[in-house]
């Protein structure tokens, strides 16, 4: 596969965005290396391809990056796609929220609406991914919030401590990712 980032910033080879990325060629490999990983696993284990891509779509509607939700909602079914859209919708808010320990960081403290997936959405998106959204959610808003017991919601799904570790990763490449994107189309809009 061509490199993920280029295709969804529209970098053609040869270009002047291109010869930028190449100057970071390492960074450019391990990005690429970790879409690959984490998309196109040799040992996927119990976290299937669309609910990858279902967690990925829903991370990209949360920040508002349409180019990286469009290219992981259209590897949806239909009817997940739809869902997904749904629950973005409902879920989109600001950020972040949270409390941080007692101390100096605690003047930033941000108190903020948590998030459930709708009625409607858990039937459509099954048993496992309204947990994972709900941590998705957590994640992308309340990342000061983020604490252990928060995790008991997954495992009652059952998702497993592995499978829990790949959603949280899939969640931390989208963030990366969703910046890298936005970064070089704004760079390219310039050039």
């Amino acid at each position: 596969m061509t490199d993920v980032i280029d295709t969804l910033v529209g970098i053609a080879p040869g270009s002047k965005l291109d010869a930028i990325r190449a100057n970071r060629s390492e960074a450019r490999k391990h990005a690429q290396a970790s879409f690959t990983s984490l998309f196109e696993p040799r040992d996927p284990g119990q976290v299937t391809a669309d609910e990858r891509h279902a967690i990925a779509a829903f991370v990209a509607g949360l920040h508002g990056e349409p180019r990286t939700d469009a290219f992981y909602a259209a590897k949806l079914p239909a009817g997940l796609s739809a869902a997904v859209a749904a629950e973005v919708a409902a879920a989109k808010t600001e950020g972040p929220y949270g409390r941080f320990p007692k101390g100096p960081l605690s003047a930033e403290d941000a108190p903020g609406p948590t998030w459930k997936v709708s009625d409607a959405g858990a039937k459509a998106l099954g048993a496992r991914l309204p947990a994972a959204f709900e941590h998705t959610h957590m994640l992308v808003f309340h990342p000061r919030d983020a604490a252990a017991p928060a995790l008991q919601a997954l495992l009652d799904a059952g998702w497993s401590t592995t499978d829990i570790v790949t959603i949280s990763q899939l969640v931390a490449f989208l963030s990366y990712q969703i910046r890298v994107v936005s970064g070089l189309g704004t760079l390219a809009s310039t050039l």
